[in-house]
């Protein structure tokens, strides 16, 4: 019987790590936040690429939360301010309200907010388990961070600012 010699026995150990890894990464934010796909409140697919260019906020949520709604009126301040530059996916979780409901609040008060369904559950595969969640997205379609909870409107509001003008410097 042929035995295997250091170095392929090496190559051997090295190529299950790093097909193990590849399984892995998968389930990590940065590959779940990068590749969502979210669902408008018509069925149509949202990507991260069809707003390459901006710093985006996906901003899990629903009607009954107080906090996210708290912190709305602030990233439509940002919105109106960095238009080009910075956009907001208002992500509707589905705990308890799911298109319908979503629709019927953003008819009602007009933020200039990509309006979504999470019908693919980006929300429980980044271990979401309560709301205010949110997560944030570089001008390259790269993930930034998760942010769970919220500082106020305030505090939310200069956390974006700080990150849209650390992304486009000519706006210091």
């Amino acid at each position: 019987m042929k035995t295997l010699n250091y170095t392929h026995t090496s190559f051997l150990i090295l190529a299950l790590i790093l097909v193990g890894c590849a399984g892995a990464s998968n389930n990590s934010p940065e590959y779940i936040v990068e590749n969502a796909v979210f669902a408008d409140l018509d069925g149509n697919e949202v990507t991260l690429a069809d707003y390459k260019g901006q710093l985006i906020l996906i901003d899990f949520w629903e009607s009954w939360c107080g906090p996210c709604l708290q912190v709305f009126p602030a990233m439509e301040d940002l919105r109106q301010e960095y238009p080009d530059e910075f956009q907001v996916f208002a992500v509707t979780v589905g705990l308890h309200e799911g298109p319908e409901d979503a629709r019927r609040f953003a008819e009602e008060h007009g933020y200039d907010f990509v309006w979504l369904y999470d019908e693919n559950g980006i929300f429980s595969k980044l271990g979401g388990q309560g709301i205010p969640f949110k997560a944030y997205v570089d001008p390259d379609g790269k993930f930034i961070k998760i942010e769970m909870g919220s500082y106020g409107r305030e505090g939310d509001y200069n956390r974006a600012k700080e990150m849209i003008t650390e992304y486009f410097s000519e706006l210091n």
